[in-house]
């Protein structure tokens, strides 16, 4: 268990809020279309990355990746970025927040679970009441960008009607027994424009266009080399 220290969105008041996180869950192919769900399949597959034994499916990683730094290290340069959206309980009540599944692509080839370990987990250090959303949750927009080269590209961008409502995602994940105090659960992603690649940065946002208002983060990745 360790302490993260987010800011809660209020009507444009930020309060902080430290969360002692204990559990992070990582929810794979949660489309709730299964046209585009398969897609993202297809996209793996074209990896070498063996289709998934359920969907959705809810792989655990240590908690301690996740993070707030604006940098990553990982190691060589088969790892790239994947903007989610993220669930954390608490007291009995759940935040919204924006993160990034930052995953090595390689060892994913032989290994889905263990890639999920290899890699921090970047997110945004802001977070919205999941009331004050779900009356609209669909319409909320996630993208990300990578910059590849000095050049910045959309990478990902989707509506949250594409995946599973929250509470079929959570049942489902947790035996219809709610989301945990102390979980993080990362929601799924959208795949990617112009295929699956590494970036020396990437940026992502969780847009609520009813609200007007973006949750945001950006962070660096540095490659550390391979030797032997």
């Amino acid at each position: 268990m360790f302490d993260l220290t987010f800011n809660v969105d209020d009507k444009g008041m930020l309060t902080p809020l430290t969360l002692a996180i204990d559990q992070a869950v990582i929810a794979g192919w949660t489309g709730r279309d299964p046209v585009a769900r398969d897609k993202h399949i297809v996209e793996l597959e074209a990896l070498g990355i063996a289709r998934p034994a359920t969907t959705p499916i809810y792989y655990r990683c240590s908690a301690r990746r996740i993070t707030q730094d604006d940098r990553i290290e990982v190691t060589g340069s088969d790892s790239s970025g994947e903007v989610e959206f993220v669930l954390i309980g608490w007291q009995g009540r759940i935040f919204v927040g924006c993160g990034s599944d930052h995953t090595d692509r390689k060892v994913e080839s032989y290994s889905v679970t263990v890639s999920k370990q290899m890699c921090d987990k970047p997110v945004a250090s802001v977070l919205w009441e999941l009331e004050e959303v779900i009356g609209h949750w669909d319409k909320l927009i996630l993208r990300s960008w990578a910059i590849i080269g000095g050049a910045r590209v959309l990478y990902q961008e989707g509506t949250l009607d594409a995946m599973l409502p929250v509470k079929d995602l959570i049942e489902r994940g947790f035996d219809g027994k709610g989301l945990p105090d102390g979980c993080a659960m990362f929601g799924g992603t959208f795949a990617a424009k112009g295929g699956i690649r590494p970036a020396d940065r990437f940026e992502f946002e969780l847009e609520d266009p009813v609200l007007k208002r973006k949750i945001s983060h950006g962070y660096d990745v540095t490659a550390l080399p391979v030797l032997g």
